[in-house]
């Protein structure tokens, strides 16, 4: 078991500390029995159930939704047969009160929990504090049993993990409370209905697709906080999540641009309040992001490769804190996808989200060298997302990102009043975005040769989610560069970035074959994703989920998010019918939205005010081709033929078109 922000080790020996779990029981019967598995993801509860000829007894386990310190396991047995025996089963625990992470003693019993208690063993940076972990638990026996005269029983264990003992028992006093009123349970599957019943998004027409959409929401959704609870301990999503990242595994559990990159947009389309966790979470990392680009001998901030608490790089090869510095832009685009989204400024003021997009920039400027000879800044020494190279001049991906971070930079101070310096916008104007004339496309990195392996998606995320506008004809041309040499057994979400990029060419069912290719990376029966088709990397891969759902979310519906609307362009491949995508949220209101072969239908679902307005923001459709402007009033479907357009407010018409 790990806990969210709890790390053991120094530098590159951080990794998540060991956390002993005391539900780790395994339900065994007198006589033999048939074991069966099932995840609900609608209740967020997972079950092993045990048949056997006399009584069956269900196992369940979920962390609650709401409480999030909160673990419960439930097991109810049931009476097979009519009998005046009492019906035993055995509850055999590997639960031991030891970390090799964390030096525990043992506490006080509170309220006739066991408690246990201790520090971590090495803080993450030199001189810095060791955090504490309190575990209690309801004792769990050895045995439990059925009296003759009863048909079932149901036994409830709750643990509580905490960083401090007032929490811990705070929140084990809610447990036993919410076990004495019957209430455990259904308020933990109260908050997952909150959830769905904000988003959902369903496909007719492919099973498969369904199945893989509802397992990328759920697994996603699990690893962010409970909406009711988005405070500052949230610690950042990891490639594997919550679940996995102990020493040497899965990255060590620590936060990568994967979080900014590739689960964010699938999170911020419905859920402000847990895109804004994310942001908050790079908030508290600048004190140690400072420190990198210090140690760079930069300017600004420098948010490092891998991110454990501090914000200090801990990525155990130095080589890719030291140049994978696309990080910085990564970080800097969820930021302005969230302003747009919800033109929430608090974020940015009292939140110190300005202090990130400005310290970013700071960075950048200091980053990039001046070349007389093309009259370009330049960024050497870099290694792109294509980790298959290193130490190379002008990733196209890292210098485009760093462009449009230091436009943003300048946008966002103009909006707050802040003077900005002008070489945000000197080196914004100059910065070279590498392009080969002759062959019209992008070139990985200056001296790329065509052809030449990459890893993954790299270059072709230029148009998305970057945003860099070009033709067509150069759009189709890095794609067809790109597709044929990318490494087959490479990190799964890549493909979801080429079917976007196909997507927005027209082309409908050569983007379905290549996102049908993430479905090797999907394992059984509880949609588990693997890092790479074999089955071998991080699992349970959230990146891989997060381009998946992308490619879904952004490439069938073609929305972008723009500074001053949502553009659409749908496009369906053949086997897809229907897609419905509930609880789109922007500018404070809610959206339904469904899209068929020649036709899109919205709703309106619900009215808020606008973040700093005190009136609610009226929206309407406009679509590019016939100029056609419909106002959306809520409760009132819309629909009309399929075509590209935007929702914008009603009072302004946006120009802003996403090719």
């Amino acid at each position: 078991m790990h806990m969210g922000g709890v790390y053991n080790g120094q530098g590159g020996r951080c990794h998540r500390a060991d956390v002993p779990c005391p539900l780790a029981v395994k339900v065994e019967t007198e006589e033999p029995g048939r074991h069966a598995y099932s995840l609900d993801t609608h209740t967020g509860i997972f079950t092993h159930t045990l048949t056997s000829a006399s009584v069956t007894v269900s196992q369940s386990l979920y962390s609650h939704r709401y409480y999030s310190n909160l673990m419960v396991m439930e097991i109810l047995l049931v009476r097979q047969v009519t009998s005046e025996e009492p019906i035993t089963v055995k509850l055999l625990s590997s639960f031991t009160p030891e970390s090799k992470d964390i030096a525990f003693e043992s506490g006080p019993d509170y309220k006739g929990g066991r408690h246990i208690q201790g520090k971590t063993t090495s803080a993450e940076v030199p001189g810095g504090s060791c955090p504490t972990v309190h575990l209690i638990w309801t004792p769990i026996p050895a045995t439990l049993t059925l009296l003759p005269e009863q048909g079932q029983a149901r036994w409830g264990f709750i643990l509580v993990v905490a960083n401090s003992l007032d929490t811990a028992e705070a929140n084990f006093d809610e447990g036993l409370n919410l076990m004495a009123t019957g209430s455990l349970r259904p308020s933990h599957e109260k908050a997952w209905k909150e959830l769905w019943l904000q988003s959902k998004v369903e496909a007719t027409g492919s099973e498969s697709l369904c199945k893989a959409l509802i397992g990328c929401m759920f697994y996603l959704l699990s690893a962010f906080p409970s909406i009711h609870n988005t405070s500052s301990s949230f610690g950042g999503v990891s490639p594997g999540g919550l679940s996995n990242g102990g020493d040497g595994q899965d990255y060590w559990g620590h936060v990568f641009w994967d979080q900014d990159i590739w689960m964010y947009p699938g999170i911020a389309l419905f859920y402000p309040k847990l895109a804004r966790a994310v942001l908050e979470y790079r908030v508290g990392t600048i004190d140690g992001a400072r420190d990198n680009a210090q140690r760079q001998g930069y300017k600004g901030l420098k948010f490092p490769w891998e991110s454990a608490v501090s914000g200090r790089e801990v990525c155990p090869e130095d080589i890719y804190g030291q140049q994978e510095i696309h990080i910085n832009g990564d970080v800097t685009l969820a930021f302005q996808h969230y302003l747009y989204l919800t033109e929430d400024l608090s974020m940015f003021t009292e939140g110190r989200g300005s202090e990130v997009i400005y310290g970013v920039a700071d960075y950048w400027v200091s980053r990039a060298s001046w070349s007389a000879e093309d009259q370009k800044y330049h960024l050497l020494g870099v290694m792109p997302p294509d980790e298959y190279y290193y130490n190379v001049n002008n990733s196209v991906y890292t210098n485009t990102v760093a462009k449009f971070s230091l436009q943003f930079a300048v946008e966002l101070a103009a909006l707050l009043c802040h003077p900005a310096p002008k070489e945000w916008q000197e080196v914004a104007e100059h910065l070279k975005i590498p392009f080969d004339q002759e062959s019209q496309y992008h070139p990985e990195y200056d001296g790329y040769i065509k052809g030449h392996p990459v890893k993954q998606a790299d270059t072709v995320m230029l148009g998305y989610p970057l945003g860099l506008h070009m033709s067509p004809e150069i759009r189709r041309n890095d794609l067809e560069a790109y597709e044929p040499v990318t490494d087959p057994n490479g990190p799964a979400m890549t493909w979801g970035m080429f079917a976007i990029g196909w997507l927005e060419l027209g082309e409908a069912d050569r983007a379905h074959r290549l996102l049908e290719k993430c479905f090797k990376n999907i394992q059984g029966p509880f949609q588990v994703w693997s890092e790479s088709s074999d089955g071998s990397g991080a699992v349970n891969f959230l990146t891989g989920m997060g381009g998946f759902l992308q490619a879904v979310l952004y490439g069938y519906t073609g929305f972008r998010i723009q500074k001053d609307c949502l553009a659409f362009s749908p496009l369906l491949p053949n086997d897809i019918s229907e897609l419905c995508i509930r609880g789109v949220n922007f500018l404070g209101s809610q959206m339904d939205w469904l899209l068929r072969k020649d036709e899109v239908c919205i709703i309106l679902r619900q009215m808020a005010s606008c973040a700093g307005n005190t009136k609610p923001c009226d929206l309407q459709v406009v679509l590019r081709t016939s100029g056609t402007k419909i106002p959306l009033t809520p409760g009132q479907p819309v629909s009309f033929p399929r075509e590209a357009g935007c929702v914008c407010k009603l009072a302004s018409m946006s120009s802003c078109w996403p090719f």
